[in-house]
């Protein structure tokens, strides 16, 4: 029985994938901060930080047959943690995101070029942004010469508590709508297209991937094809919880983000991701997984089922800045 660490299990794709790797008979341990997960047969919930140096090291000392990481490592990071992983396990599942892409080739295939390449933007290229150390992640990985690895790239992935729109996150978006709230988003982004992949969609195609002597040594969209524009995505949301959105100036909608105009990552996050055309070529990662993509969930239809899922109690912080904007509005 092959043994396998989750790292970050019950995340937005980790929750789902602890399923599909007990279906297939492995041993799990499934490490997150909070230690939740349903009860599943072979899997061990264990409530760690595993980002602190001493605790990775012990679950490496347990001789697992396949790490899945969805931790995240800053530049820093990345030398410490990334060469120890592929030392201690036949095969490592590293997750990166589409956002290293940059907006010269649609669809976006695995071949496509990146930010760090590519950006004109010193500032962002010389960061640590986001979509710099996950590239960052994937280089180190492509330099060493044992290819016990994989790179997964997923794109804009939903899930329970997890429900984004543009840059915004689940508070902004659900937490709004169910406080009878309008939402603010950026006018620029409406009409870009952009991919929403169900984490249930991931998960599946991770857990295929994984000990798949396919997948060693290569990178793959894990993602759907569906592509929507953001106004199309903000009806979604609109027919499902009632969240209306009102469409405002990308300057003013970064202000509400945050004050600090030398805060860059909300400001890389939206121009160097949201603004981009995201229409993602999947066909590589369901060729190798025998999978097509009438299989995968539909926007409309996964952002109904997460939705109907979130606990209506649950006490969401409250965007004040947004608030002021929209009350200003009515003066």
């Amino acid at each position: 029985m092959k043994k396998v660490l989750v790292l970050g299990a019950s995340g937005a794709m980790g929750r789902y994938l602890l399923p599909h790797l007990a279906e297939r008979g492995y041993r799990i341990d499934g490490v997150s901060l909070d230690g939740a997960g349903e009860s599943l047969p072979n899997v061990n919930h264990i409530r760690a930080n595993a980002k602190e140096r001493a605790v990775y090291r012990r679950l490496l000392e347990n001789g697992y047959d396949g790490i899945v990481d969805f931790l995240t490592y800053g530049t820093g990071e990345l030398a410490w943690y990334l060469p120890q992983a592929l030392d201690h396990t036949e095969h490592y599942i590293f997750l990166s995101s589409c956002r290293v892409f940059d907006d010269r080739e649609h669809p976006v295939r695995e071949t496509s070029p990146r930010l760090i390449d590519t950006a004109g933007d010193e500032l962002l290229r010389n960061s640590d942004d986001y979509c710099i150390y996950k590239a960052r992640g994937e280089n180190i990985l492509y330099a060493f010469p044992r290819r016990n690895w994989t790179i997964v790239r997923p794109a804009t992935t939903y899930s329970l508590m997890r429900y984004q729109l543009v840059t915004l996150e689940a508070a902004d978006t659900v937490g709004r709508a169910f406080a009878g709230k309008k939402v603010v988003v950026p006018e620029q982004a409406r009409y870009r297209q952009a991919t929403m992949s169900w984490g249930g969609d991931v998960a599946r195609m991770i857990a295929g991937l994984l000990f798949n002597e396919k997948a060693l040594g290569e990178a793959f969209n894990a993602a759907t094809a569906e592509h929507r524009s953001w106004d199309e995505i903000a009806a979604c949301y609109k027919d499902i919880c009632g969240l209306e959105a009102v469409w405002v100036d990308k300057e003013d909608y970064l202000r509400i983000l945050s004050p600090d105009p030398y805060d860059m990552g909300p400001r890389w996050q939206l121009e160097y991701a949201r603004l981009f055309t995201r229409v993602t070529d999947n066909s590589k990662i369901l060729a190798v997984l025998g999978m097509r993509q009438s299989e995968l969930t539909p926007l409309y239809d996964g952002l109904r089922k997460e939705i109907s899922r979130c606990p209506k109690d649950t006490v969401w912080p409250v965007n004040a800045a947004m608030d002021e904007y929209l009350a200003a509005m009515k003066r």
